[in-house]
């Protein structure tokens, strides 16, 4: 009946309407944006937009590719247009800033498609900031459930912008920037030099969203995807003569893109764009393009800094696994007669250590990786029954560490490495979720490293991107935070799942430690790119920046200085921020460790004070409830000489503020462990001088005098 109704009242509205071919014309509410919708001759749907005045996006085509029928992309007439505004603000659970406004003007096209008799609706809104548009297709005869094969989705670009990418990769985003004219971007299957050898599942010149652009006139533009539910990630081909970018999706087992039933709507595409580089950075357009969240009780989300029994397996002072052996079985080895390794990590005493030095620092979490048994038999090896998520290794003491942890106040966080075997995780992810609320844990960081089970199925496909999002939902309703690796890159599903309180879905810092690294640009890309969809674990705040004290002969450094980890946990922003490093490391240096024991993961207020995408950023931000602010500022190779007014701070108050900076001589590679700390009263109208060494930074906290 409902769908009879509605296909009543389109056929009502086409006998009442004039269908035209003439241009939908929708502004954004100050008038910056104008974008104009229209269908060619041919009845092709098609878009153009304008930014003061100035044309962005040249004519581009729209339309979806459906297997074994006739592809939605031409043939089609106005059936009938809606009209409606939005202004209103709402509070996030947790986030940069306590009060975000949703203003937008919103402009909706049912179209129809005479060879077929099918409908599709566009549906379009416009910010101030930048143009979101996705797909609806109605419950309507012939097409209660389709294959799709891919979105015909463009964005047609006016020049060889400058373009800071990285590969489009089904399996995985953690790749170093490339910074090229689109002209200059290639993408093929050749393994990148000194990369970590993924499955690279390349697909030919198609690079990953979020891409940042940065044209000849001084404009800034991100592309990504908001509320990405029920399909699959999407990446942009690359067109390197005409500047055309044109939408691909990533591929599941049986080589299409999705299985959907309608009524089916896609993922908002994204257009945000800015004179001013601060305000692409400070867009809320894709968190505004979520659904709310439909949770009546928030108060057990609770965003913490943490430390965790991790960083010390990358670099190599211990282990994840209990004991090297081939024939290890889950629910069959007898791990009582197996001697640990003389370097496993998780054991009782270590994790104490831990759990001894948070408390001691007022850190909320220890993170433990490698408590379970079946390390010894996974990477890289396809099983499917690898990790059971209940079973400790015998030298994990649950009970006494459950324990410990309660009598210092501190919170266990879960590790649950699912050996990308995500079928068992389902089966196994009731029990697991029980067994954590059994030992006191509330939180859980999940990864997903390798090819996916099942078979076939990939990291950024709707099979993985539905499971993401189950998981979700069962943490929530077992009141269990998560932090998810490997994963999906994120859309804004935070402000839908408030839980789901971090992801990695880039380079982290990690990969200082066992690979070619990354560069002192790397950190300032992020921005612009990765965090534009949500939040990011990171991992900054390592002060050994010399990683060969672990081991002889090896090369590898954190291409940071000290002063520059701490400014990460201001420009890099994660409800959950750990501290990456050793307690041994951290007491070395207590002066600087005092400003990750002061900086805050929630926040009032955020202001972004300068960026540039691949040079610089400077973020400011406002403590939750309390009038204190704590500034960062990282830098690409290059020092740099700011001064920065502080005009964020309450007028008519002073400030204690204390500088940690790069010393004179610091250099990220000559000698990057040189810090200074000062402190100096500040106020409102002063302006704050600071240095940044190359490849360094400047961490500041103002606290009220």
């Amino acid at each position: 009946m409902r769908r009879n109704t509605f296909i009543f009242n389109l056929l009502l509205c086409a006998f009442l309407c004039a269908v035209s071919t003439d241009a939908q014309t929708l502004r954004s509410p100050n008038g910056s944006l104008v974008m104009d919708f229209s269908l060619t001759r041919t009845g092709e749907p098609t878009y153009r937009l304008s930014f003061k005045g100035k044309p962005v996006i040249k004519e581009s085509k729209l339309g979806l590719v459906l297997k074994d029928a006739p592809a939605l992309r031409a043939g089609f007439t106005k059936v009938t247009e809606g009209r409606q505004s939005r202004d209103e603000t709402w509070e996030p659970v947790w986030g940069e800033v306590r009060v975000i406004r949703d203003r937008h003007n919103e402009m909706s096209l049912v179209l129809r498609q005479a060879s077929t008799a099918r409908f599709m609706i566009v549906r379009f809104r416009l910010f101030d900031d930048g143009l979101a548009f996705r797909y609806e297709l109605p419950d309507q005869p012939g097409l209660q459930s389709f294959v799709l094969d891919d979105e015909l989705t463009e964005f047609n670009l006016t020049a060889d912008h400058r373009a800071f990418w990285m590969p489009g990769d089904y399996d995985t985003n953690e790749y170093s920037y490339n910074t090229t004219r689109l002209s200059g971007v290639v993408v093929g299957k050749a393994r990148n030099n000194g990369e970590i050898n993924f499955s690279r599942q390349f697909y030919e010149n198609a690079v990953q969203t979020p891409l940042a652009l940065k044209t000849d006139d001084g404009l800034y533009i991100s592309i990504h995807e908001a509320a990405l539910k029920d399909y699959p990630a999407y990446y942009l081909v690359v067109n390197r003569v005409t500047f055309r970018l044109t939408s691909h999706l990533a591929r599941n087992s049986q080589g299409s893109a999705a299985f959907l039933n309608t009524p089916a709507q896609t993922p908002w595409r994204t257009f945000i764009v800015s004179d001013k580089a601060v305000d692409l950075v400070a867009s809320k357009t894709i968190l505004n393009l979520n659904e709310p969240h439909s949770l009546t009780d928030t108060a057990w989300i609770r965003p913490r800094k943490f430390v965790g029994v991790w960083w010390e397996m990358h670099v190599g002072r211990s282990s994840w696994e209990y004991g090297a052996t081939a024939n290890v079985k889950l629910g069959e080895t007898d791990w009582s007669s197996l001697r640990p390794t003389l370097t496993h990590g998780a054991n009782t005493e270590n994790v104490k250590r831990y759990i001894d030095f948070a408390a001691k620092h007022g850190i909320e979490g220890v993170l433990v990786e490698g408590w379970n048994v079946g390390w010894e038999d996974w990477y890289g090896k396809w099983k499917e029954n690898v990790f059971d998520f209940v079973t400790p290794y015998p030298d994990f003491d649950l009970e006494e560490l459950k324990r410990h942890a309660a009598a210092s106040g501190v919170k266990l966080i879960m590790h649950h490495e699912t050996s990308a075997s995500a079928t068992n995780y389902e089966r196994r992810l009731g029990e697991a979720f029980a067994f954590m609320k059994k030992h006191g844990y509330d939180t859980v960081k999940t990864g997903y490293v390798g090819r996916i089970i099942p078979r076939g199925e990939t990291h950024d496909g709707q099979w993985m991107v539905n499971h993401y999002n189950w998981v979700a939902e069962r943490a929530a309703e077992s009141r269990i935070m998560l932090n998810v690796h490997e994963a999906v890159r994120p859309t804004g599903l935070h402000r839908t799942y408030p839980n789901w309180l971090s992801s990695e879905s880039a380079r982290g810092n990690e990969f200082n430690a066992w690979s070619v690294g990354n560069l002192p640009e790397h950190e300032t890309i992020l921005p612009f790119t990765r965090l534009m969809g949500g939040p990011m674990d990171y991992t900054p705040g390592i002060f050994q920046l010399d990683l060969g004290v672990y081991r002889e002969g090896k090369k590898e450094r954190v291409r940071t200085t000290l002063a520059k980890q701490l400014a990460l946990f201001v420009t890099i922003y994660s409800p959950m921020q750990m501290a990456a490093d050793l307690p041994e490391n951290y007491e070395r240096s207590l002066d600087a460790f005092q400003f990750i024991k002061d900086v805050p993961v929630d926040w009032d207020d955020t202001v972004v004070v300068n960026a540039e995408p691949g040079d610089f950023v400077t973020v400011a931000r406002r403590a939750k409830g309390r009038d204190e602010w704590y500034l960062g500022s990282i830098t690409d190779e290059n020092g740099r000489q700011w001064n920065i007014p502080l005009t964020f701070l309450t007028p008519g108050r002073e400030y204690i503020a204390t500088v940690y900076r790069d010393a004179d001589d610091a250099h990220w590679e000559k000698n990057p462990a040189k810090y200074v700390i000062e402190r100096l009263t500040v106020n409102s109208s002063m302006s704050l001088p600071l240095a940044l060494a190359p490849g360094g930074g400047a961490a500041v906290s103002f606290k009220l005098r």
